[in-house]
């Protein structure tokens, strides 16, 4: 999805990332340049000091990167080390600080392969993971010569890893949820996943606290829903339904009785604009004017979060909201991809879109126009109010 911030907003995040192609983020760094030799030799020799383990996460979203981080933290458990994980730099943020993330290397992916494996290499890695595979990833740990590399089966350039994993979905498994099937990787170097593991939190820094605080300060000025009513197609798709949308927007503000915030990408601003517009009640159009921690920070101080599938409602579930997850497309798989939180729920799909559809080649969108908007809010009412039991026992 395209970045959440604005130019201005996203300045210090970009910063750390300013002419990089792969930069670290940490100060807890490994080893030193050497040259690729035999790999067992390698192998043995860095189990002196204990595993060293990479966990490559540059494909995909945000919501892949927060998916995989279940199994980051059942091999950071089963090695007894914490891991450095390779991911974008829009996405790093996220991730760094977590307890099985010892470092973040972050890759835009425009650093030739060479650079980046010398980078791997550097590092002295005993082990590589592949968690989004891709023919560039998967060359780069081999040529940073680390001995044991798993990454996934089926692809012409399988044969670069040590370790094969079959995706489960490929083979027609649409009932396992996306953390699980990326547990297998884990599997693969004999990590058992524990019902902790599957627990990611989200926890916002100071500054992306006080970013969010002003957000609010500047336009609800008190208590506020969410809604995050656009994906990274919204933009390119002509048929977007904005009315539905502020509908859904005026719905939410009505049985709240509070005004909403709707988020989006600098991308999606003019068409979070458009929504807005069509609002009855009062909306505000904060579309890039938060970092992805400043949205976790926005999103943990709302009353409810209702959420189109995408990163941002995995990133508002993970920051412990009451987050209602949308899903429209029938090809969207709500038992796969359903946001994991403290305090979720799920509305599925209920329009009967062809088998054929895909959310990257559909054009009229009907889905999300004919959305069951009384359900939504039903939902977001529900899991408001058993978010506030609790709160107000601790009271």
């Amino acid at each position: 999805m395209a970045p959440m911030g604005s130019p201005g907003a996203l300045r210090s995040q970009n910063a750390l990332a300013a002419g990089c192609g792969a930069s670290v983020r940490s100060a807890d760094r490994r080893g030193h340049s050497r040259p690729l030799g035999d790999g067992r030799r390698r192998f043995g020799a860095a189990l002196l000091s204990g595993p060293a383990i990479l966990a490559a996460c540059t494909g995909g979203g945000v919501g892949d990167l927060l998916a995989a981080m279940p199994a980051v933290q059942a091999l950071s458990r089963h090695f007894q080390t914490r891991l450095t994980v390779l991911t974008t730099p829009y996405a790093a943020p996220l991730i760094a600080g977590q307890p099985s993330v010892a470092e973040v290397i972050s890759d835009d992916g425009g650093t030739p392969v060479a650079g980046l494996s010398d980078r791997l290499q550097a590092r002295r890695f005993t082990h590589g993971v592949v968690f989004w595979s891709n023919a560039r990833a998967a060359a780069a740990l081999q040529r940073a010569g680390i001995p044991e590399r798993v990454g996934q089966a089926r692809r012409l350039y399988s044969f670069r890893y040590t370790k094969h994993v079959t995706v489960r979905s490929e083979l027609g498994d649409t009932d396992s949820h996306w953390t699980d099937i990326q547990m297998d990787y884990a599997r693969a170097l004999g990590a058992q996943p524990q019902p902790d593991d599957f627990r990611v939190r989200i926890e916002p820094h100071p500054e992306d606290q006080q970013q969010a605080d002003e957000l609010i300060r500047c336009t609800a000025a008190g208590p506020y829903v969410v809604l995050h009513a656009v994906r990274g197609i919204s933009t390119q798709a002509a048929g977007w339904p904005r009315a539905t949308f502020a509908r859904l927007a005026d719905a939410l503000a009505d049985e709240f009785s509070l005004p909403v915030v709707l988020s989006g990408s600098q991308a999606d601003r003019a068409i979070v604009s458009d929504i807005v517009s069509h609002m009855r009640t009062q909306g505000y159009n904060a579309a890039g004017l938060t970092t992805l921690l400043g949205f976790a920070a926005l999103s943990a101080g709302a009353r409810a979060v209702v959420a189109l599938d995408s990163g941002p409602m995995h990133i508002a579930a993970a920051a412990g909201a009451p987050t209602v997850g949308i899903f429209a497309l029938r090809t969207d798989h709500p038992r796969r991809w359903r946001p994991l939180g403290p305090r979720v729920a799920v509305v599925g799909p209920s329009y009967p879109c062809p088998r054929f559809c895909r959310k990257e080649t559909c054009r009229t969108f009907a889905c999300y126009g004919a959305l069951p908007v009384e359900a939504i809010v039903a939902t977001a009412r529900s899991l408001s109010d058993a978010a506030a039991i609790p709160a107000a026992q601790a009271t």
